[in-house]
């Protein structure tokens, strides 16, 4: 509640939410003073900003100072073009931010920035460290001061500790001592650094632009800039960019690859490719294996915008019945501050996505979305949905139920938030009021993946963590 209100953040309030996205561009033949790596930065934050939307910054390097703007809210608020102007240099890197639990503070914004005995440092991490409980203590004893809760904090006290060696070796010594998922990418004053976790959970891709090179977390960023695509970073791998080009350094031995399954389900724009699969032909597959395990008597099918409309076209592909747009999204609505009482809390959904009654009517309507977490969105549009006068709602979910808690770097870390932790699914078809209600099973998801179950992480829908994950981190994110 806020002054009397509740604070209801609309459809998306009810997904699972990615930690955050990392951008960063080394341009060696930019001219001094020129300003086009931190611009360059800004759209590609701007191809990320549906992985976060708390906060973001930039930070820039001249090659002697790293000079740094961020804040909270989205990147058009943050970022414009007089702090663009303010940011001289030929390399930058930029975030943007979605709260990682309980620690929503504009100290926890980033990038962050460092003095060190080496010199300076700017960070930005996507991810989130299973061990951050264990080192957080064991630096405070060792006289570390620690600004915010950010595990980014972390690295960069780790990285102050082996200052004196080559950098390459330094962050090897980083990734010896964190457990968990991460994507970084970090900058000195002369050189642009990335490294990802040995199991791959979460994702950072290379990409070239002209003579420079930039890393991001999804290839649409490299699209958006006129970027060309590379590779991704491998599991393991540190990317060091600089005067002598660019080095790669397998230092941690490649796991069993644990991909984050939810990216092609949700978190990744349908424009990405991650680690060889396209985002939006992964969705569509798993609406059209959807269809084959779950048949209805319906006159449409519907998505559930934007993020469930690649699966509802394959489902209607395989199934046969007609799509049709029969909701639409107002893109032009964020936050919205209501009071809590039911009539209010149906007028927020509507304000952001509104049936097409002339759509809907009469109809037995199939409405796909890619999830279902904690529920109570779902309800509301299967509500509305009826009184535009669908005569039959039924739901399909183009993953299976969210049952487990998360500790690599999404926000619904509680299992006690996840409705299917609580109720089976004839309980969630009641609670949502739908006429029936139908998941893809964790091998039909898995099918539509050339490799199968191998190779990803899945432990939201089956509880198998590929990283052992401490007592404490378990203790903080349990259901009380």
């Amino acid at each position: 509640m806020e002054g009397g209100y509740q604070v209801f953040h609309g459809l998306d309030d009810d997904k699972m939410k990615e930690a955050c996205g990392v951008f960063g561009i080394y341009l060696p033949d930019a001219e001094p003073g020129s300003n086009e790596a931190a611009r360059t930065t800004f759209y590609g934050l701007y191809a990320l900003q549906h992985r976060g939307q708390e906060s973001a910054g930039i930070a820039s390097s001249n090659g002697n100072d790293i000079e740094l703007h961020k804040g909270m809210g989205l990147v058009s608020e943050v970022i414009n073009s007089k702090v663009i102007d303010q940011l001289p240099g030929q390399m930058a890197i930029g975030h943007v931010r979605y709260p990682n639990g309980e620690d929503s503070h504009p100290l926890n914004t980033q990038p962050l920035v460092f003095r060190y005995l080496g010199g300076m440092v700017a960070l930005a991490h996507n991810g989130n460290l299973v061990n951050a409980v264990e080192l957080r203590k064991k630096l405070a004893r060792e006289g570390s001061i620690f600004q915010t809760t950010a595990d980014t904090e972390i690295l960069a006290n780790l990285m102050a500790r082996h200052c004196q060696e080559r950098l390459e070796n330094a962050v090897t010594r980083v990734m010896s001592e964190i457990k968990g998922g991460y994507a970084v990418v970090m900058m000195t004053e002369n050189q642009l650094v990335g490294f990802r976790d040995p199991r791959g959970i979460r994702p950072l891709c290379l990409g070239r632009i002209n003579d420079g090179y930039i890393l991001a977390s999804e290839s649409c960023a490299l699209n958006t800039v006129g970027a060309e695509f590379i590779r991704d970073v491998n599991p393991g791998e540190i990317i060091i960019i600089g005067s002598e080009g660019l080095k790669s350094y397998q230092v941690r031995e490649a796991g069993v690859g644990a991909h984050c399954i939810f990216e092609y389900i949700y978190f990744a724009r349908p424009d990405s490719t991650i680690d060889g699969i396209n985002v939006n032909r992964a969705r569509r597959a798993m609406g059209r294996q959807l269809a084959r395990e779950s048949r209805v008597d319906a006159d449409i099918v519907i998505a559930v915008p934007d993020s469930g409309t690649s699966a509802a076209l394959g489902y209607a592909e395989e199934s046969g019945i007609l799509f049709e747009e029969g909701l639409m999204k107002n893109r032009y609505v964020g936050r919205t501050f209501i009071q809590p009482t039911q009539q209010m809390r149906d007028l927020a959904v509507r304000l952001k996505l509104n049936p097409v009654a002339e759509v809907v009517k009469g109809k037995r309507v199939i409405m796909v979305d890619d999830s279902i977490v904690r529920g109570t969105t779902s309800k509301m549009i299967v509500n509305v949905l009826k009184q535009a006068g669908a005569a039959e709602v039924h739901m399909m979910v183009a993953s299976p139920p969210t049952s487990y808690a998360c500790y690599y770097g999404i926000d619904t870390s509680r299992s006690g938030e996840l409705i299917a932790a609580r109720l089976d699914v004839e309980g969630i078809r009641q609670f949502i009021g739908a006429d029936s209600l139908h998941y893809i099973s964790v091998e039909g998801m898995f099918s539509v993946f050339d490799a199968g179950e191998e190779g990803f992480c899945a432990a939201c829908f089956n509880g198998e963590y590929p990283i052992l994950v401490e007592g404490e981190v378990m203790d903080t994110c349990s259901t009380e």
